[in-house]
């Protein structure tokens, strides 16, 4: 499907885009060969595969789930401006 430039016009009217009339010719090319590569796709026999509902079913490789670094809450929160009892105060900013 080859899309003229009134067509990529008319797009950007609807999807409220400034269009520089020089651009439109690149416009209507580039998306003239993706629709032709959805087209070439659409050709593609997928009878008897099944869809996937989700592209994670597969099983994932997890790493250990284990502390790799020590706790430094307590050296930064002797920086802090302002801390109590293990929070950072900070000033209120919404009346």
């Amino acid at each position: 499907m080859a899309l003229e430039n009134a067509d990529i016009e008319n797009i950007a009217v609807l999807a409220r885009l400034q269009v520089p009339a020089t651009e439109t010719s690149d416009y209507a090319n580039s998306i003239s060969s993706i629709l032709a590569l959805v087209d070439q796709m659409q050709q593609v026999d997928t009878e008897g595969v099944e869809p996937l509902s989700n592209p994670h079913d597969a099983t994932q490789r997890l790493r250990p789930d284990e502390v790799t670094c020590d706790n430094q809450r307590d050296a930064f929160m002797a920086i802090a401006p302002a801390t109590e009892e293990g929070l950072y105060l900070v000033p209120k900013v919404i009346d």
